[in-house]
This record gives C-alpha cells, structure tokens and sequence, in this order.
C-alpha cells in the first residue's frame, strides 16, 4: 500500500482517476483509495500537505516516451530542473541508462516515471 497526501479530494480524484487513469476502488471522509496496477494507493485527506522535496510516488513504464506523451495530452506537464540534462519532453537519462520524468498532482506532491534499461538475458 502506498500513501499520498491531498487538501482537495476533489482536484485528486480527477487527477489520480480521470488523468492518471487510476481505478477509483473506494473513497469515505479520510482518503481516495485507487488501485494502483495490483497495490492499493490511499491518498489521505489531510488540512495541509506538507509537500517533500523529492519524489513520493513513482512507477515502472515500459516505453517512458509513449507514456510521457500520454501524459501529457492529458494535461500532464513535466517538471524541468536545473543541472539536469533533460529531452524535449522533460525526459533525463540516469548513468544507469534508467530514464526518468517527474510530475507533480495538484497538491504538489512529486511523482515520477521511470523506464529501466533491459538487463542482457531478460
């Protein structure tokens, strides 16, 4: 299970649900409850979001360019950050060869994707 804050449960839902695409599997006056690709995500409703300054949420895709452009035709817009070598999408190559875009949810909690290379054998 993983938790998220929010202040706007309304602003949430439609973020979590309509842009992420999230299955809302449940809400009552303390959180959104969203099935998260098989792991419950509680975004608790709290009367201020202390918001962390990294990020708090992210996920493995398969192909980080089709699902950034996704995205972002669903209003989604990546954060640029400075010292960072991002592509035109907002896309950064770790040394790793991991790629990695952030976002953030209306509360300005950061999340992220993240596409792993392919390890040779698998």
């Amino acid at each position: 299970m993983a938790f998220v804050a929010t202040h706007s449960p309304a602003k949430a839902k439609a973020f979590y649900r309509d842009t992420l695409g999230l299955h809302l599997i449940g809400e009552d006056g303390f959180a959104l409850a969203f099935d998260a690709h098989g792991i419950m995500l509680r975004v608790t409703i709290v009367e201020k979001v202390a918001v962390a300054p990294y990020t708090v949420l992210g996920w493995q895709v398969g192909n980080i360019v089709a699902t950034a452009k996704a995205l972002q035709k669903a209003g989604v817009k990546f954060e640029r950050y400075q010292g960072m070598a991002q592509d035109e999408l907002g896309v950064w190559s770790a040394p790793s060869g991991a790629k990695v875009a952030w976002f953030k949810d209306p509360d300005g909690n950061t999340l992220s994707i993240t596409e792993v290379p392919v390890s040779p054998g698998n």
